[in-house]
């Protein structure tokens, strides 16, 4: 099993840049793949980004490609999501999750508490 902690949300203009983190508990972190999802008021859930757990593999939404860039540094035991160039429609709650996989395939198994994105226009 893994917790996360995610971090690095908040308030930004329109055009601007985040930097979300994620910590993970355990010593298993490097098994998993790591995705970053989110979550709009009145919306449902949906997947941002992915890394295999080699950091080799990558995938993103469509609505996010270009703009945001997923890594992980396996020895800190965290996953990052780098977002620029955000637009208002990128307001929501960012989660991260572990998939039990080695490459990602948009889904979650553990996940974090979220971390609120707010894009002001």
């Amino acid at each position: 099993q893994v917790q996360l902690v995610e971090s690095g949300g908040g308030l930004v203009q329109a055009g601007g840049s985040l930097r979300l983190s994620c910590a993970a508990s355990g010593r298993t972190f490097s098994t998993y793949a790591m995705n970053w999802f989110r979550q709009a008021p009145g919306k449902e859930r949906e997947f941002v980004a992915g890394i295999s757990r080699g950091g080799s593999t990558t995938d993103y939404v469509d609505s996010v490609k270009g703009r945001f860039t997923i890594s992980r540094d396996n020895a800190k035991n965290t996953v990052y999501l780098q977002m620029n160039s955000l637009k208002p429609e990128d307001t929501a709650v960012y989660y991260c999750a572990a998939e039990a996989s080695p490459r990602p395939q948009r889904r979650g198994h553990y996940w974090g508490q979220g971390t609120q994105v707010t894009v002001s226009s």
